[in-house]
């Protein structure tokens, strides 16, 4: 009777060391891959327009082999690459278009998104065809919606990211000051200048409070456009461009590879 328990014994033992091993030969056999997936969603200042070179089956959106999220891909080889970054893009349209290639498998998100919904066009419109005063004034409007709508739009937009891409590392991108002040510049006056830029700050402001809160980076491109701001001399900035309006204050090819592109690389 003895010996019948202790051969119970041992093949009970055997049988659970070899259910062990077969467990972690299936597991070893078949890991999840690794979320390294990259999507560039976006406006204007993700999709390349003013950098040229655009992508033909982009249409309107202009995309561009230039851009930064293109650039990026191209150095980086991610797994996917899903450009679906926009001109004139808002956070609905964001919505609306843009995160259907979002997955569990997406490692990294990069995003700009907000100047249209400010109204950024229309700041500059104004501030370039009519005085001071209703230039401060266009502008006071712009801030006030930054402070009373955009961060709920904006809430929707990365709280739908991290839905559908639930282990990415988010990037958000903000946006340059558009003048050097002091000195000359043709077009502007000084108060203008000094306003447009305040404007762009405040919008980054924004931008940087609700990426935190949502666990995002934000990537701040302002040092890296220090320098190369319109009347500077060596801009990376389309100024107002009669012939190609559309890409009248978005980032020249430059602007791209060397002011967008290195604040991406070091948070990525």
């Amino acid at each position: 009777m003895r010996r019948s328990r202790l051969a119970v014994y041992v093949t009970s033992l055997l049988l659970a060391a070899g259910a062990g091993l077969t467990g972690a030969t299936t597991a070893q056999a078949s890991p999840q891959a690794a979320p390294t997936g990259y999507a560039a969603l976006g406006d204007s200042y993700s999709s390349g327009v003013g950098a040229g070179s655009y992508i033909s089956s982009s249409g309107d959106c202009k995309r561009s082999t230039k851009a930064y999220p293109y650039l990026w891909a191209a150095a980086n080889s991610p797994s996917t690459f899903d450009f679906t970054a926009c001109s004139g893009a808002r956070t609905g349209d964001v919505l609306a278009n843009q995160l259907g290639p979002l997955s569990s498998s997406t490692g990294l998100v990069s995003i700009s998104v907000g100047g249209n919904d400010a109204g950024f066009a229309d700041v500059m419109t104004t501030c370039v065809l009519q005085g001071d005063s209703a230039c401060l004034a266009r502008i006071d409007t712009a801030k006030a919606y930054v402070d009373s709508t955009l961060p709920g739009q904006l809430d929707k937009v990365y709280s739908a990211i991290s839905a559908k891409a639930p282990a990415a590392h988010v990037v958000v991108l903000g946006y340059p000051r558009f003048y050097k002040l002091g000195g000359t510049c043709a077009g502007l006056s000084q108060t203008k200048r000094s306003a447009i830029n305040s404007a762009a700050d405040y919008l980054n402001t924004a931008l940087a409070k609700r990426a935190a809160d949502h666990g995002f980076t934000f990537g701040d491109v302002r040092p890296t456009f220090t320098g190369h701001e319109l009347c500077s001399g060596s801009a990376w900035l389309h100024s107002l461009n009669l012939l190609n309006i559309g890409e009248s204050y978005h980032p020249t090819a430059a602007g791209q590879s060397g002011g967008y592109l290195p604040v991406l690389r070091n948070v990525a």
